[in-house]
């Protein structure tokens, strides 16, 4: 550009400008650096709107410029492109040069007056600090706690936000576009925003939750952990009382008209979830129980931090238990998604809940979901933490899972390949529970050779002296991993040290013996509680709880299965009404072959019989016969309901047939 369209872009013929210094390198970085004074004579003038295009045009058009100036030109355009802020006259070299250089000199102006302002508060807190004291520092998320009862297992049982979503595990096994493409048809058409949460993700179709009367408050905080509760306020009490009425009217109908009625109320989005579960209408199930979680974090203290793991509830406390129940419920539909690793997470935290009673015995499978993961290196993290204190090598499906983990970890591709500590610890697993083997075998379809089948040492007959307890633990095991060991590269293991271990028998190796006196002593006894609640509530069709307490009268609700005996009730299950019945040898007969025939409950009803015919002695024969024929009324009515029922479904099978 030559130096008259310059003078006429300034407007100032007595333009200055120092080119002498810049001329020999103006396209280097070191003139870029250099600060160029240009001096203005003249006074100020007003600007003139000229268009920086015409001026090219015009030094374009303009022959009179001789070739001499134009070495001259090129100095005093590298001289401007550093003296003017707007680099309209400039390259694309150039304003990106002069661009990052004002950017960096307004940055450091910028983080002057920072560091001036940090200055004046650190002084003014060291002040504080030194007339009130040193305060302690707030505790974090990514801090190690070694409080009592809890010590080095917060990194074990650390809870991370981003594995409690599915949707992310999702997309990582089939690819972020697949996942997202029901959600982006979903976009436009959201009306309302409901509270973000970290446990599950609220759906547009769910309704506004307001206060519901949930909530949770701090009892107390000791030794490093805050003790919460959930309350209940007068008003959802009565939510309550109804629902326990419509559960004990056995009509599916009525805890649906509860849910119409308040469609956030945790036990009824819980009941309907298991009667949509047992009609095979899972993901309706699921998601009742997603907004059951979603109803329950909406009501936590502002305190109760999930990823923390220093929240504590109490299991004894009636209403607490939802919280447990739902996120187990969550915990299976999750992992029946095959999102192993969002299941993991989920289990953490509802360890973290009461880590040293465990109500739930949600232990039994944390080792399954993280084998799934490909999680080894935490499984063998968390068995070195815990085995000290809670003994987590006498549970079978520790014993394996461990092993199972140093056999992967050695065989990776960064692993050495040595795999001794995963055979020790496989042998030592199959000393201690023989009647495993042959379960897992059997279940993966695998046959052996015969010293191996027809030994007494693995052989079902030889084991049928286990405690009940045990055989439960075992088979829950094999029922759970089996799938597990169908890897090829581990069956092959899995019999290798079988044959190791027969070769110990045969030798008559002490362990052997020790491993016998352990089983005898660890596991005799019925199996304890939390056990049979994880058993009850996974609801397994090739497993049943065995070993029930003795004071276990009636059905097992499956909201608040097998609850404590030193629980805190605040609500008592309502009793129906029990009219009269004739009980003797041929309706017993009948009734044992229910599914929930309980021969203490049934004698009681005897009792209960013949105390309200003590009583009905002063009422005379009128309430007798009034009793009576209540009693066939509900019969008839019975009897016409299957019979409508089994009418309505053959009319519907002969038109299917018709129209076929």
């Amino acid at each position: 550009m030559s130096s008259r369209v310059i003078r006429k872009l300034h407007g100032d013929k007595n333009l200055e400008i120092p080119g002498a210094a810049l001329a020999a390198d103006g396209d280097s970085d070191g003139a870029e650096d250099q600060d160029t004074a240009v001096t203005f004579t003249g006074g100020t003038k007003k600007k003139t709107n000229i268009n920086p295009f015409d001026l090219l045009l015009d030094e374009s058009n303009s022959p009179s410029e001789s070739e001499g100036q134009a070495e001259e030109n090129h100095e005093t355009e590298a001289s401007l492109a550093q003296a003017d802020q707007t680099g309209q006259d400039a390259g694309k070299r150039k304003k990106k040069k002069k661009r990052k250089k004002s950017t960096r000199q307004h940055q450091n102006a910028r983080s002057s007056e920072d560091n001036i302002e940090d200055d004046e508060v650190e002084r003014s807190v060291k002040e504080v600090n030194r007339i009130l004291g040193e305060a302690a520092p707030a505790p974090s998320i990514n801090q190690d706690y070694n409080t009592t009862g809890f010590g080095s297992r917060k990194c074990s049982l650390g809870v991370e936000h981003k594995h409690l979503n599915p949707s992310n595990e999702l997309k990582r096994i089939f690819g972020s576009k697949i996942i997202q493409a029901e959600t982006r048809k979903k976009r436009n058409q959201r009306v309302r925003t409901l509270k973000s949460t970290w446990l599950v993700t609220a759906k547009e179709n769910w309704p506004q939750i307001g206060k519901q009367g949930l909530s949770m408050k701090l009892l107390e905080t000791k030794d490093g952990m805050m003790y919460f509760t959930l309350d209940h306020n007068p008003a959802y009490q009565a939510v309550e009382m109804k629902f326990l009425d419509a559960v004990e009217s056995l009509r599916p109908d009525n805890i649906v008209a509860v849910v119409n009625m308040h469609p956030y109320h945790v036990n009824s989005l819980l009941q309907l979830s298991d009667i949509c579960r047992l009609s095979e209408d899972l993901a309706m199930a699921a998601e009742l129980v997603e907004r059951a979680l979603f109803a329950l974090e909406c009501a936590f203290h502002p305190s109760f931090n999930v990823a923390l793991g220093t929240c504590r509830l109490d299991y004894k406390r009636q209403q607490n238990r939802s919280l447990y129940v739902a996120l187990f419920k969550h915990i299976l539909f999750v992992g029946g998604r095959a999102c192993y690793r969002t299941a993991l997470e989920f289990c953490k935290l509802l360890l973290a809940l009461d880590p040293e009673q465990d109500p739930l015995a949600i232990i039994l499978a944390m080792d399954f979901y993280a084998l799934r993961a490909r999680e080894y290196q935490w499984l063998i993290d968390f068995f070195e933490e815990w085995e000290p204190r809670r003994n987590l090598s006498q549970l079978p499906n520790f014993a394996f899972s461990v092993a199972l983990a140093h056999f992967q970890l050695s065989q990776s591709q960064n692993g050495s390949g040595d795999s001794s500590l995963a055979d020790k610890m496989l042998q030592e697993a199959l000393i201690m529970f023989p009647g495993a083997l042959q379960q897992l075998l059997d279940k993966c379809s695998v046959v052996v050779d015969s010293k191996m089948s027809s030994h007494p040492f693995f052989t079902l007959e030889s084991n049928k002296n286990e405690s009940q307890a045990l055989g439960q633990l075992i088979q829950l095991y094999v029922i759970q991993s089996y799938h597990v060991w169908k890897e090829p590269e581990l069956l092959p293991w899995l019999q290798r040290n079988a044959h190791t271990v027969l070769d110990r028998v045969t030798s008559n190796d002490p362990v052997i013996i020790d491993a016998e006196k352990k089983r005898g002593i660890r596991y005799a006894g019925t199996p304890p509680r939390n056990i049979l609640r994880y058993i009850f509530l996974c609801d397994r069709k090739d497993l049943t709880p065995q070993g029930l307490p003795a004071n276990q009268l009636g059905p097992i609700m499956s909201l608040d299965p097998l609850p404590p005996s030193d629980s805190v009730d605040l609500y008592t299950r309502p009793q129906r009404s029990r009219l009269p019945v004739e009980t003797n040898v041929f309706t017993n007969f009948f009734r044992s072959l229910l599914p929930h025939f309980n021969i203490d409950e049934a004698e009681a009803l005897v009792n209960e019989n013949e105390n309200h015919e003590e009583v009905q002695e002063d009422g005379g024969v009128l309430n007798d016969v009034t009793a009576r024929v209540r009693t066939l009324m509900e019969s008839v009515r019975d009897l016409m309901a299957s019979l409508t029922h089994d009418s309505d479904a053959n009319e519907s099978e002969g038109d299917e047939t018709d129209t076929a």
